[in-house]
This record gives structure tokens, C-alpha cells and sequence, in this order.
């Protein structure tokens, strides 16, 4: 049993007969992050690479720079809390988190700042990653591929960091889908990665929250199973970055950044 899922006792009805059967569902628990003793958000998660959500979450929210601003995340002295200290001189500027924190749940845009305040602490995309057809067309199969908790569960997103080329170099899953970025974002800050060279591609709808942490993370091209919210579309337009919906083979759509879609 993986600790993701847990397994119930159903009742499934398939035509006029209904049957027995034990059922895996995709855990949901909380995560309350506390930075040098000040509370500052509350995630709904699915429980597994919590230090990796961690990092995501103070980097794409701008609650720091860098990883080196972190000294230690601390995650066994109490269940579904995290603990995080800072660097000595990195104090946490309290105002601003109050004023931008850009998503303190996977909630939605509650709380957020403009569109102008983000893209004052991340411009717009440049540099010339491009991504070819082939790769866009071969990503749904490779992401269902990967996604061990989905076939078990069937209620999880995923959120993946791909090459040009179209392999995956992380592969996260959680309940919410801000959280399962923010857990292949921090992995890469961890191992270093260059994700001005890396594509996104998420298993649902991309919302503006997607598009933003992906513009923080600089990450240039985000695609999706699923359809676009008109603020993303605005978003990934005034951000240089490239936005993809609705990719079904043989189609998808490009929303913004045509360039970076090569052949």
C-alpha cells in the first residue's frame, strides 16, 4: 500500500448489478507550513515528497530567492507540519507576504496579488527553447505512463518537467495540482536543473496559478490535457511564455507563444 492511497470497502453498480469491492482513493491531508515560527499557508496535499512541495512552495510564492536561503526543513517533529529556517539574515518580510503571497492554498486565486506585482518580481520569459510537434504530440501517453498513483486512484493530477525532447526528468502526482508543481519545481531547484530548458506539462486545466508559478520558476512552455482559463491565456501572453490546451492527439491548441512550437 502506498502511503498516497488508501483502500475502502464500495459498493460498485455496473449496469442492474452492484458489487462489493475495495477501492483505492487518493489521500488528501493538510500541510501547514511555518517559516522561523510564523504560520504562512496551509496546503491540502496528497502526503509524499512533502520537502520537495516545501521548496517548490517558498520559491514559486517568493517567500525566498534561493534554496540557499533555507537551512533546514524539518518534517518529523510534527505530523502535517513543516518547519522551515531561513539563513541567517534572510528575515521574512512579512508585509509582502501578506500582500503576495500567490497561493496559500490549492484553492485558487484567493489572496493573490495583480498580474502587474508578479511579473515585477518575475518578467517575462526570453531565450529561444523550442519544443518540436512530436515531442507535444508523444507527452499525454508518456505522463499516463509514468503516473503510478493514477492507475490505482484515478483522482490525482500530475504535473511533469520534460525535455525537448520529450523525457521526463520528474514526474510528481498530488490531489492538488498547484502542489504536484510545486513538488517538480523543487525537485529541480534541488538538483540544480535549468528549467528555462524544460516544458510543463500538467494532466487537468491550467488556471493562472499554473502560468504563474511556471513564469516564477521560469519555466517557458506549459502544456495541458485539459483547457486554459482566460486569465491564464492573458497571463502567459503578457509573460512571453507558451501555453498549449486541449492536447489530444492528433490535436492541441497553442494559446501563446507559437514560436517555441517548432515543425
Amino acid at each position: 500500500m502506498r502511503e498516497e492511497s488508501t483502500e475502502f470497502d464500495i459498493a460498485k453498480q455496473v449496469g442492474d448489478e452492484r458489487h462489493l469491492v475495495s477501492d483505492s482513493v487518493a489521500r488528501e491531508e493538510p500541510l501547514q507550513i511555518t517559516v522561523d515560527g510564523t504560520p504562512v499557508a496551509v496546503v491540502m496535499r496528497t502526503p509524499g515528497h512533502d520537502e520537495d512541495l516545501v521548496k517548490g512552495f517558498m520559491l514559486t510564492e517568493g517567500l525566498v530567492d534561493s534554496l540557499n536561503d533555507v537551512v533546514r526543513i524539518d518534517l518529523e517533529n510534527k505530523q502535517n507540519h513543516a518547519y522551515v529556517f531561513l539563513a541567517d539574515g534572510i528575515v521574512l518580510d512579512h508585509a509582502r507576504l501578506s500582500r503576495n503571497l500567490f497561493s496559500a492554498s490549492s484553492c485558487g486565486i484567493c489572496g493573490k496579488a495583480s498580474i502587474e506585482a508578479i511579473q515585477q518580481h518575475a518578467p517575462p520569459i526570453e531565450g529561444a527553447f523550442t519544443v518540436p510537434v512530436a515531442t507535444v504530440m508523444a507527452l499525454p501517453d508518456a505522463l499516463r505512463a509514468a503516473q503510478e498513483v493514477f492507475a490505482d486512484t484515478g483522482g490525482l493530477h500530475a504535473a511533469a518537467l520534460c525535455a525537448a525532447d520529450g523525457h521526463i526528468l520528474v514526474l510528481r502526482e498530488d490531489v492538488g495540482r498547484h502542489n504536484a508543481i510545486d513538488k517538480v519545481i523543487g525537485w529541480a531547484a534541488e538538483q540544480g536543473t535549468d528549467l528555462s530548458e524544460t516544458l510543463l506539462q500538467v494532466s487537468g486545466r491550467v488556471s493562472f496559478e499554473v502560468m504563474q508559478k511556471a513564469l516564477v520558476a521560469r519555466i517557458p512552455v506549459v502544456s495541458a490535457i485539459s483547457a486554459p482559463s482566460s486569465l491564464a491565456v492573458e497571463f502567459a501572453r503578457e509573460s512571453s511564455q507558451t501555453l498549449i490546451g486541449f492536447l489530444r492527439p492528433p490535436k492541441f491548441n497553442i494559446y501563446s507563444g507559437e514560436e517555441r512550437i517548432i515543425g
